[in-house]
Formats: C-alpha cells, structure tokens, sequence
C-alpha cells in the first residue's frame, strides 16, 4: 500500500506522528501490495470499488489511526479509514482546530505524541498552572528556552486578563467575636429568646415594711 511501512516495534499507546504499529493489526494487513493498491486506491467515479474498500475498513480495529495517519501526513489520495479523498477534506482543512484531551494527557505522561495548534496551546496553559520553568518546557516541546519563555509568560497574562475581566472571588472576611465584659451577662444560646431585663423598682426609706404580729 502506498505511503505506508510496516515494523513489529511494540506499540506504546498513543502514537507519534510517524508511528506505524497500527498498521499490523489492520483488516488489510499481508494484502498483496497490487491487489491493496487496487482496492484502496480506486478512480473517483470507481463506486463499486469504493464500496468494496469501505466494508473492509468497516470492521477494521485501528480504523481511527488509520485516519489519523493520513491527516497527519498530509495524505489525501485513496480510502484511509473508510473515507474517501473528498470526504477527508474537511478533515484536513480543520485539523489545526482538532482537540483531543488524550493526546494532551498522553504528552504530560512523556509519550511521543503528535500535537495540532490547538491541543499545544492546551499544553503551555498547563505547563504555566503546574507552574513548569522555561527549560522543561523548552524540552518537552523542543524549542529554545526563550521561546518557551515567552509562551508562559502568554500564558500568565492570559490568566491575568481572564481575572481581570471576569473578576476573582474573594474570601470573606471572618467577623471577630467580640469576648463579653466581665461580670456581664452570658451569651444566649444560638436560637433562644433572652428576655429582657427589667429595672428593679427602688423601695422608698419610709414605706412601710409591714404589720408587726
């Protein structure tokens, strides 16, 4: 099949840009190569070889990363993944715009993985909040330490003016418990009704302090 080279290295979860160990799990794996580039290469108007080379893709379990391949590697003649040329257009056009939070994950557990614009921006804004140094992002993205300088510090005024703009919550403040005055009386217990003090009434010198038996 055209474009592709087979190896037996084993595969290690999400796959580079070059890696073809999917290919050997593939529905068309030990095709002779003129009968696979027959099928997957077909003429446009070719409709009944297209159907042909579309139900063998249909059952195929690495159809995903044939796909892949051919987006990543700019390949846009033959059936990849059950799809056509004009059917991968689309795909092709937007994959600059492709986000997939496995590849991301996978590049933080230190995989080779091939990264679009956007699932690398994911990665310099994670870099900055687990508060990663220029050079380990200068490694891990295989850039110069300037460079990886300059996108954290994109990063943090990015956060800055996120915050900015839709404002931080603050703590709220704790009120101080004001201790009572000494000799007062003792706080009332959270939901009882204290009554109210009423003032003693003064007994005049010269009232009457009763009948004598």
């Amino acid at each position: 099949m055209r474009h592709i080279t087979t190896h037996d290295a084993p595969a290690t979860g999400l796959r580079s840009i070059g890696d073809t160990n999917w290919h050997t799990q593939g529905a068309c794996h030990g095709m002779d190569v003129e009968d696979a580039d027959a099928v997957f290469f077909p003429l446009p108007r070719d409709h009944e070889a297209i159907a042909e080379a579309k139900e063998l893709c249909g059952w195929c379990p690495v159809r995903s990363d044939c796909l892949n391949f051919a987006l990543e590697n700019v390949l846009k003649e033959g059936i990849w993944g059950g799809l056509t040329e004009a059917e991968r257009r689309p795909w092709h056009d937007a994959l600059h715009q492709r986000l997939d939070y496995r590849r991301v994950t996978s590049f933080f557990l230190g995989r080779d993985v091939h990264l679009t614009e956007a699932e690398r921006q994911v990665v310099i804004d994670h870099a900055y909040v687990r508060g990663w140094r220029p050079d380990r992002l200068a490694t891990a993205l295989q850039i110069s330490h300037k460079h990886a300088r300059d996108l954290l510090r994109q990063a943090a005024n990015k956060v800055f003016d996120r915050d900015r703009t839709y404002g931080v919550p603050r703590p709220k403040k704790k009120r101080k418990k004001t201790a009572p005055a000494a000799g007062g009386p003792a706080p009332a217990a959270p939901g009882t009704q204290q009554p109210a003090a009423r003032p003693a009434a003064s007994t005049p010198a010269h009232a009457s302090l009763g009948k004598a038996a």
